[in-house]
């Protein structure tokens, strides 16, 4: 009894300090308030209304929007080849070459954004969006690769022999056989990639150029820079957006991953 009482505290606490603070801003959103700490008397929609018309914002989402796609769908074509290759390859090169990914993953994100900004002034590559879009794929590619590993893993090794037997050719048996097997692993490492490239501050601020601003810098600057930009308060409601898709995201994904457990548990 006194162990799930305080197991049940444990759950609740863990709960309240990692949601708590983004329900009160999802409260927050609610309110008429310009600044942060202080509570104004009215509740409206006021906040979601100017999001919706603040051009700067807007076309800051629209950036960071294309980005994330973008470099997510690159970072998961190179990603699931990658992660092929290195799965069919030698154990020892496997190991190096599965070493070599993870390096990127545990390292600072602040070497590589420095790593990346001191290459383009090497190779006197100005900061456009290519290389903002380069370093969104190098800093998801490897997310990607540690994604669809596990599920190369776990597929059954004859499955691709014996469509080869059956006379399928390697590049037929790829596409038929081993990539449904480890579609889920693609479509995870590719929502990662997005949720990353959405998110990063670091990388995005040392390789875009002045003239592009995605969601995460025009926030930091507005803040930090700006405090007198009348469209901060707009902000709350942006990030209580951000947040309720992802919440709908993670909640239709498990749903589909149980009834898809469940349809091979009948079969």
């Amino acid at each position: 009894m006194v162990g799930k009482i305080f197991r049940s505290c444990y759950l609740w606490l863990i709960l309240i300090f990692l949601y708590a603070p983004v329900v009160l801003l999802v409260v927050y959103s609610f309110n008429a308030s310009n600044e942060i700490g202080s509570w104004s008397n009215e509740w409206n929609f006021s906040l979601y209304a100017m999001l919706f018309t603040d051009e700067k914002i807007l076309d800051c989402i629209k950036t960071t929007l294309l980005l994330a796609l973008s470099a997510s769908a690159i970072s998961t074509l190179l990603g699931t080849i990658g992660a092929i290759g290195m799965f069919y390859s030698k154990p020892r090169v496997f190991k190096i070459l599965n070493t070599v990914t993870q390096v990127p993953i545990v390292n600072a994100e602040i070497v590589t954004a420095i790593s990346l900004a001191l290459v383009c002034s090497i190779l006197l590559f100005p900061r456009t969006y290519a290389s903002l879009l380069i370093a969104h794929v190098v800093l998801t590619f490897p997310f990607v690769v540690t994604s669809v590993l596990p599920k190369l893993k776990q597929m059954d090794p004859n499955l691709y022999e014996a469509g080869l037997d059956l006379g399928a050719s390697p590049l037929k048996a790829l596409f038929t056989i081993v990539v449904p097997e480890i579609m889920p692993g693609i479509a995870s490492g590719f929502m990662l990639a997005v949720t990353l490239s959405l998110d990063d501050y670091i990388i995005t601020n040392f390789t875009k150029p002045s003239t592009i601003d995605t969601i995460s810098t025009y926030a930091y600057n507005a803040y930090a820079k700006n405090s007198a930009n009348t469209s901060i308060p707009a902000l709350r409601a942006l990030s209580a957006i951000i947040f309720a898709v992802i919440i709908i995201s993670v909640v239709v994904a498990n749903v589909n991953a149980d009834r898809r457990a469940k349809q091979r548990g009948n079969n």
